[in-house]
């Protein structure tokens, strides 16, 4: 049993985050510590204690949060890169392949972003709905039935409208839209239209640069719906894969094969003129390097401008976790040898990496990182990382976060999550939005 010291509550939840990367839940255990040690010093003594006990390192040194670009590119831009290399290491310990991660995408963030307009948000609108929840979810995510789609539609067009005018009113404006979920194209084709021209109607405008769908799971793609994309000016979408090898979609729950990929694909680029994301997976169940070795390259062949490697997430809503309580920490060797090879292999085809973060429960502690080619960055995925602009989040689960750029702080407005009560109280929904966005 490692004994482990903390001084208050936040310190204590940090630091038992970190250790559950050193070890199970049992065989540790944290006690209170008066003495005037900064967080970071308590981490630190935490981390060598641990290292040491156990044998093992991790790339991510003591960092536990969501967002460790954020903290770089504000040493970098304050301190100097050179300097905020040397304090990743010798402060926060992370590998020289983490710093190293971590300036390139500053580097290219740098190259692509520009001071935005103080009145420009990103805008998110949620549709909950999936054919199937995959084994790893923990999303708000429902299996899709048409009555049921219809009546959150409902819901969703009045809090557009309404955050419209109020958008209108602060003179706020979307520089970027995303289109997430769940699926939005588990809607049928008809329920899918609505949402697009909704979404034109009352969004877009000539100052907006960026609309994104998130397509997805390629058995809810078709003609008529990238067509709907196409039409209503969205320039970005998303077919997600997450694993190109058949006995892993069976065991995850997605009902596709990886010929149906490529033939979503390939619609895509005969319909309509798309900057293309691929999403995979790192560390799902049953696969090993040569199985994600295996799938990368598949997406690589395919040419998509945009690549994003997710390390996989057990998280508690997740069945998976039900089957494995410590799936995670057991993968960690494993996750790091894909996650080389996808950062070796993307390199060499000239894709870059231009954003990241983190999530609790990730195999081996890692990270997610999307790649790009041709500057073909997201300019929505940058600023939701680094949370310098407002981002309105309609549907259920959405949570937007009001920036306060002179105080460089964020106001959560939150959604509730269940999207039958979101369809319930869809006016308490838009009070919220009407006190809580600021211009």
């Amino acid at each position: 049993m490692y004994k482990i010291y903390s001084s208050d509550d936040k310190a204590e939840y940090e630091i038992s985050e970190l250790a559950k990367m050193f070890a199970m839940d049992d065989e540790f255990v944290i006690e209170r510590d008066d003495k005037a040690l900064s967080k970071n010093e308590q981490k630190r003594n935490a981390y060598k204690l641990l290292s040491k006990e156990t044998g093992k390192t991790l790339d991510w040194g003591i960092l536990t949060g969501v967002r460790p670009h954020k903290l770089y590119a504000s040493l970098a831009k304050e301190k100097g890169v050179e300097l905020a290399n040397r304090i990743m290491k010798d402060e926060y310990y992370l590998s020289d392949e983490k710093i190293n991660l971590l300036n390139k995408v500053f580097r290219l963030q740098e190259d692509v972003l520009y001071n935005t307009d103080r009145k420009a948000i990103g805008l998110y609108i949620g549709i909950p709905f999936c054919p199937t929840r995959c084994s790893y979810c923990s999303f708000t995510s429902n299996k899709y039935t048409a009555d049921k789609a219809d009546e959150y539609l409902r819901a969703l067009e009045k809090e557009i409208v309404v955050v419209s005018k109020i958008l209108e009113s602060k003179g706020l404006f979307a520089e970027s839209i995303y289109i997430g979920g769940g699926t939005p194209t588990a809607l049928n084709d008809e329920q899918f239209e609505k949402l697009l021209t909704l979404t034109e109607e009352y969004f877009i405008e000539d100052r907006t640069k960026e609309f994104t769908v998130e397509c997805g799971r390629p058995d809810t793609i078709n003609k008529n719906k990238l067509l709907s994309v196409s039409r209503h000016h969205a320039g970005r979408i998303s077919i997600n894969p997450q694993s190109m090898n058949q006995k892993t979609l069976d065991a995850i729950g997605r009902l596709h094969s990886p010929e149906a990929i490529t033939s979503a694909y390939k619609l895509a680029r005969e319909t309509g003129d798309f900057i293309i994301n691929m999403d995979m997976i790192a560390g799902l169940p049953g696969e090993d390097k040569d199985d994600l070795k295996y799938s990368l390259d598949k997406i690589i062949d395919l040419n998509p401008e945009n690549i994003t490697v997710h390390t996989l997430a057990v998280k508690r809503a997740s069945r998976l976790i039900e089957e494995d309580k410590y799936y995670a920490v057991r993968q960690a060797g494993v996750v790091r040898e894909m996650l080389a090879y996808a950062s070796a292999a993307l390199d060499i085809n000239k894709y870059q990496p231009y954003y990241l973060y983190r999530q609790k429960h990730m195999a081996g502690n890692f990270e997610n990182v999307g790649y790009c080619k041709d500057n073909k960055a997201s300019i929505y995925n940058i600023r939701i990382m680094e949370e310098n602009q407002t981002i309105v989040a309609l549907g259920a689960g959405g949570i937007s976060k009001v920036y306060y750029p002179d105080e460089n702080r964020l106001e959560r407005v939150p959604n509730v999550s269940n999207y039958e009560v979101y369809i319930e109280r869809i006016d308490e929904m838009i009070q919220r939005k009407e006190n809580g966005i600021d211009g």
